[in-house]
């Protein structure tokens, strides 16, 4: 399997590679006009929303896991298939564009980050939708040994973290939570302080740090949960990156637990 974050030089040198195109916003969903006014060449649009994510409800949360066969048949009529090697990207370092490169990893297929996002391209840019021959994606089940439970999270053997803003884990009011707060016994890891000023990841040294200043090391057994199970996957994929194993993703995130009046809340 490939790394899970490449630079533009290897996306370069690998033509044959899917170009995805996964920017989405809290406040304006999936931003298919963003991409249709420039995008890397050849780069597919994914939407978030429904290409990657089961309807939202209070149950589930707001971006449940697809069921498996949901998933393939979005992947394989945006032409991505089962030898295809995929690199992801978005407009914010790679925070919501993570949330598929972390499902096809998961599923055991070749997929990175593309470091930096579309800012860090310094190539040529397409205008207009780019679209690919459907393809075939063979479905195969989420593997149990990488999602966590309501109950893994709450878990005190477990080294949870939170990857919202600090703001929101402390229980500043936002619009996008049901309650403010977070899991008891979570840890705040904002997702947005893993990039730099310049969009790109900080270097190895210091996202392992980031995790050590939690708790975390080679032996921690870790859950990974956000506003809704999108931002996680780019700690999951963070762990990869520098060392420290793949954790578990918790989908239904904060979006989920505070939906239920019955699960506690710390601030």
């Amino acid at each position: 399997m490939i790394a899970p974050v490449v630079g533009a030089d290897w996306v370069r040198a690998h033509p044959e590679a899917v170009l995805a195109d996964v920017r989405w916003a809290l406040d304006r969903g999936a931003l298919r006009d963003d991409y249709a006014e420039g995008h890397l060449p050849g780069a597919v649009f994914v939407d978030l929303d429904t290409d990657l994510s089961a309807p939202a409800s209070p149950h589930a949360g707001r971006h449940p896991m697809p069921e498996p066969e949901a998933f393939a048949s979005a992947m394989g009529a945006l032409g991505i298939g089962d030898g295809d090697v995929v690199v992801a990207y978005d407009e914010v370092g790679g925070i919501n564009a993570a949330r598929m490169v972390w499902m096809l990893r998961a599923l055991g297929r070749d997929a990175a980050l593309l470091d930096g996002g579309i800012a860090a391209w310094d190539g040529p840019t397409e205008t207009g939708p780019a679209t690919r021959a459907p393809a075939t994606f063979t479905p195969a089940p989420w593997p149990a040994e990488l999602l966590a439970s309501p109950d893994d999270a709450a878990a005190p053997a477990n080294v949870t973290i939170d990857g919202r803003q600090r703001e929101r884990f402390d229980g500043a009011p936002n619009p996008a939570d049901p309650r403010p707060g977070h899991i008891p016994g979570a840890r705040s890891l904002s997702v947005r302080d893993n990039v730099g000023p310049d969009g790109r990841l900080l270097d190895r040294a210091t996202l392992r740090d980031r995790f050590a200043s939690v708790g975390i090391d080679e032996h921690s057994d870790v859950v990974s949960y956000c506003g809704s199970g999108v931002t996680a996957c780019h700690n999951l994929l963070l762990l990869e990156h520098v060392g420290l194993g793949r954790g578990r993703l918790y989908p239904g995130s904060w979006s989920q637990w505070a939906a239920d009046p019955d699960r506690p809340v710390e601030t």
